[in-house]
This record gives structure tokens, C-alpha cells and sequence, in this order.
């Protein structure tokens, strides 16, 4: 598969947008990619804000396939830190539920920044044969 790649604002509206566009470059649904995709842009919309310029990539190698949101915001935090852990929402809670998701379907995943440089959350799941 040769890497997939888009620039896009990081809007509620994009997120579909940017499955379907994956969902055509792969030729094949493939829902694990488009659910970590969906809660990668979703948590640029929320942390970092809507409208945010994102780059997204998507590649295989080593039979893996890598999904990662890069945002361009510097992080003003010099000293590195575990980065976001997944929580227990309560019963009545909207939101907090993504982080469990990429938990869930991804064997890796985790976030990298770059200081002046933004930040890139990232999952890998398994390649099938």
C-alpha cells in the first residue's frame, strides 16, 4: 500500500470526510484505521481546538499499519511527560471515551511532541496477511 496522506482543518465536519477518503485510498473498509483516525482528529478538536491545521498520515510496514494526526501547535512544556492516559468516564459522562477506544483496538499508540514542532498522536494496528 503506498502511505496515504492529507492536509485538513481539524473540524467536526472533517472528520468523516477524512474516513472516507481512507476508507477510498485503501479500496477496502477497514474500521479499526477509520475509528483511530476519527479519535485522533477528535482529540485535536478538543485540546487543541477546531480549526486547527492537522496533517494525517497513514502507512504500512513491517505488518503493521500506523495511523498518526500531527497538529502544529507548539507545546510550551519543555520537560517530557507519560502523556494521556485513558480514564474511566462515570456513567454520565459525554466525552472520555476515545483514549479507552485506541486502547482498545490498538496494540500501540501514544503521542509524540516536538517542542517547536507540534505533536503527533499516533496508533498501530496489526496488518492482516
Amino acid at each position: 500500500m503506498r502511505p496515504f496522506a492529507m492536509e485538513l482543518l481539524a473540524l467536526p465536519k472533517a472528520v468523516p470526510e477524512a474516513r472516507r477518503a481512507l476508507r477510498e485510498h485503501l479500496g477496502v473498509p477497514c474500521p479499526e484505521a477509520e475509528l483511530c483516525l476519527s479519535e485522533l482528529l477528535a482529540n485535536v478538536i478538543a485540546h487543541v481546538g477546531e480549526g486547527t491545521p492537522v496533517s494525517v498520515r497513514v502507512a504500512r510496514a513491517q505488518g503493521r499499519t500506523r495511523v498518526e494526526v500531527s497538529d502544529p501547535e507548539p507545546h510550551a512544556d519543555p520537560e517530557p511527560h507519560a502523556g494521556p492516559v485513558p480514564r474511566r468516564p462515570g456513567i454520565e459522562d459525554e466525552t472520555s471515551r476515545g483514549l479507552l477506544l485506541l486502547d482498545d483496538v490498538a496494540p500501540r499508540w501514544g503521542v509524540e511532541e516536538e517542542q517547536a514542532r507540534g505533536r503527533t498522536g499516533w496508533c498501530e494496528l496489526a496488518t492482516g496477511p
